[in-house]
């Protein structure tokens, strides 16, 4: 039996009705909260739950204003402002017994993504950051859980380049602890390496959370 176009009408357009809010449901899912989002706000009291190599990096939490890092020598510990605001933690290494990093406050003077050390035999130093024309800067490197570099401040690698991304030639570094006795203050120093002729390439955008680096 046929049914007439009539009937057929007024028996599917209500079901038809129904069934077009849910088609559309479907073809539009519920946006996904990502931790990229979510403006989590960092405190320093968290420093001391990092273990060596692992940090907290949350650019979300402030998207405008100065970029400022403070090291702490004797926490072994980075902190990184932007506009005023905590977003980013990060355990680190500075200098060990002879080639102690000098305390005080400096500014990036170079920036480079793929540097290589003139000083030590072409040592690779990814994310390199210069604050001293001879030899002090902030770069990736090997963050032990101890003293081990030569002077410069090592950083977890994946967080060296999420600082490079949001720095800018200038940016205040301050250098905290207890200044060794034979430590150089290098905000007086008029000493050049053979690196200061290089120049500084251009820096990439970065978003990352949080990694650990073994």
């Amino acid at each position: 039996m046929r049914m007439s176009s009539k009937l057929f009408c007024t028996v599917a357009a209500p079901l038809l009705a129904c069934l077009a809010p849910m088609a559309a449901h479907a073809q539009t899912p519920d946006m996904a909260v990502t931790a990229d989002t979510v403006a989590t706000p960092l405190t320093e009291e968290q420093a001391d739950s990092l273990k060596a190599g692992d940090y907290l990096w949350n650019p979300n939490v402030a998207t405008t204003g100065a970029v400022n890092v403070v090291v702490d020598l004797d926490r072994q510990v980075a902190f990184v402002y932007r506009g005023g605001a905590l977003i980013g933690i990060s355990t680190v290494s500075t200098g060990r017994d002879g080639h102690e990093t000098p305390v005080g406050s400096f500014t990036i003077l170079q920036k480079q993504v793929d540097h290589k050390s003139n000083l030590y035999h072409e040592a690779s130093l990814p994310f390199m950051q210069r604050l001293t024309w001879d030899g002090v800067a902030l770069h990736a490197g090997g963050v032990p859980g101890y003293r081990e570099s030569h002077g410069c401040v090592h950083l977890p690698i994946a967080f060296a380049k999420a600082l490079y991304g949001v720095t800018d030639i200038g940016a205040t570094v301050e250098l905290r602890g207890t200044p060794p006795v034979d430590a150089i203050d290098a905000t007086t120093t008029t000493v050049a390496s053979n690196d200061a002729d290089e120049a500084p390439a251009s820096q990439p955008g970065v978003q990352l959370v949080s990694a650990h680096t073994p």
